[in-house]
């Protein structure tokens, strides 16, 4: 299979700005899927002095999280490192790597924003809008919006608000350990997001699919063309 963005990746910020307006309008907000069997998590690394993007699919099992399969790709980075434009750096090696799965998952964990975004725009809803999948944006960090600290127990949720609208959910994943900052990419709402991400944890802070792919995507061992 392969995936059409219907865009250039190589653009420039200001050109990726106005993409990112446009294609924001055909993010899809609603209950995420009922029938999950497989799940995966995406994240990219960097070699070559952040020349070049590794990405990596790892696909688990849903509910057992026993790993299916896992695919890396090694692309050019087109695009520099700015915050917000994220995805045009990453998501050409993770298309290239989710090209290469034996079957797509159900639902894909990623490692950045999907709608608490600037512009309602970040990685996950980028990839669920070029893939047509459900998608779930995962942040090790906030980017925009204001929030009061949840609880300290696992399965705390308080909503992250930017200008009066809510664009996500701030998470407990487990107790007395930093929270993580959940939106919805695409094909999924509030309250699915926060139920897939918890449903996805287990006794670490990062729900398994992403803290898998993220430890494929930095291994310091690959090495550039290796499987």
């Amino acid at each position: 299979m392969q995936f059409d963005a219907g865009h250039d990746w190589a653009v420039t910020p200001k050109q990726a700005i106005a993409l990112q307006r446009k294609l924001a309008a055909q993010v899809l907000l609603r209950p995420g899927p009922k029938n999950v069997r497989c799940v995966a998590g995406v994240d990219a690394g960097f070699a070559d002095h952040g020349r070049t993007a590794r990405a990596a699919v790892v696909v688990l099992s849903f509910p057992r999280l026993a790993p299916l399969e896992i695919q890396t790709a090694f692309e050019p980075a087109p695009f520099a490192y700015i915050p917000g434009l994220l995805s045009f750096r990453e998501l050409p090696a993770i298309l290239r790597a989710l090209e290469k799965l034996a079957a797509l998952p159900d639902l894909v964990l990623c490692d950045g924003q999907g709608i608490a975004h600037p512009r309602r725009f970040g990685i996950a809803a980028h990839l669920g809008v070029v893939t047509g999948l459900p998608t779930i944006g995962v942040g090790k960090s906030r980017l925009i919006g204001d929030y009061q600290e949840p609880g300290p127990e696992k399965g705390c949720v308080v909503p992250l608000i930017d200008a009066q609208e809510r664009i996500g959910s701030v998470v407990r994943t487990r107790t007395a350990v930093r929270p993580l900052f959940i939106s919805p990419g695409h094909r999924t709402d509030y309250a699915s997001a926060v139920q897939w991400t918890l449903a996805c944890t287990t006794r670490y802070r990062l729900p398994e699919p992403i803290r898998m792919a993220d430890r494929v995507a930095s291994a310091r061992q690959a090495q550039k063309g290796a499987p």
